[in-house]
């Protein structure tokens, strides 16, 4: 069953076309990566499709059936969609539960909304899955936080919200050997968890790709896919680097 589709997708920041009409088939449950050197385009395609209100985008979207062109991001994020920021944000003054606790709410009629007691245990039982010290629930979030531990509350975030489809950017960015494998392990910990989670990773390097195997690696250069192929094309991009790829 295809969860995403997307079909002649162009998208253009500032006037300036980035993304020159992708097609792209993702299976519920699949694990798709897509690699590309700097300038190709893979973080704006991660925020068009979590809606980006300043992009021009015109094509198809489709989530599960659904074209979601036009729709609101809170509204592709209570249809399912998640987006693992690049560069996470400091927020003084909020807790990480707290935080937590209002996205879980967001959008739920009051009567829906999970109980603070129900919410704790819950979240006690995500951060020991993800070897979380529990002290962090009560810090702010992401201040003072090392690279690695802003890109674990990421991936706290992912096991609490429990989407449908996860959209990685670039997690692997400002991450050591030790960091990296950590955030890794936490991802195929919620992937085993759920395994009808799918996950969207895009990265530069084969790197993170060591530890989650993807099922489909994409290529993509100058705006657009220039070839699809299995694990093994990330094995060969690291060999060969892009330069073979390109239309």
């Amino acid at each position: 069953m295809k969860i995403l589709e997307l079909k002649d997708l162009k998208v253009h920041v500032a006037d300036k076309e980035v993304i020159k009409g992708i097609d792209l088939e993702i299976e519920k449950g699949q694990i798709v990566a897509i690699m590309g050197p700097n300038g190709s385009g893979k973080s704006t395609l991660a925020n068009a499709l979590m809606g980006h209100p300043s992009y021009k985008v015109s094509g198809k979207i489709i989530l599960e059936e659904e074209n979601i062109i036009g729709t609101k991001p809170d509204e592709r994020s209570k249809k399912g969609l998640f987006l693992s920021f690049q560069y996470p944000v400091e927020i003084p003054g909020v807790t990480v539960s707290n935080f937590l606790r209002t996205a879980m709410n967001s959008g739920k009629e009051k009567k829906d909304q999970i109980k603070m007691i129900e919410f704790i245990k819950q979240l006690h039982e995500k951060m020991d899955m993800l070897c979380i010290p529990r002290e962090f629930a009560s810090r702010y979030l992401n201040e003072g936080f090392s690279g690695g531990e802003k890109k674990k509350m990421e991936i706290l975030q992912l096991a609490i919200l429990n989407p449908k489809l996860a959209i990685l950017d670039e997690t692997d960015s400002g991450l050591d050997i030790d960091a990296l494998k950590n955030v890794c392990e936490s991802i195929n910990t919620i992937k085993k968890e759920n395994p009808e989670l799918t996950l969207l990773i895009i990265t530069h390097y084969q790197r993170m790709l060591n530890y989650i195997k993807p099922d489909k690696v994409c290529i993509m250069l100058e705006g657009q896919i220039t070839k699809i192929g299995g694990p093994e094309l990330a094995e060969e991009l690291e060999k060969g680097g892009y330069e073979n790829h390109r239309k």
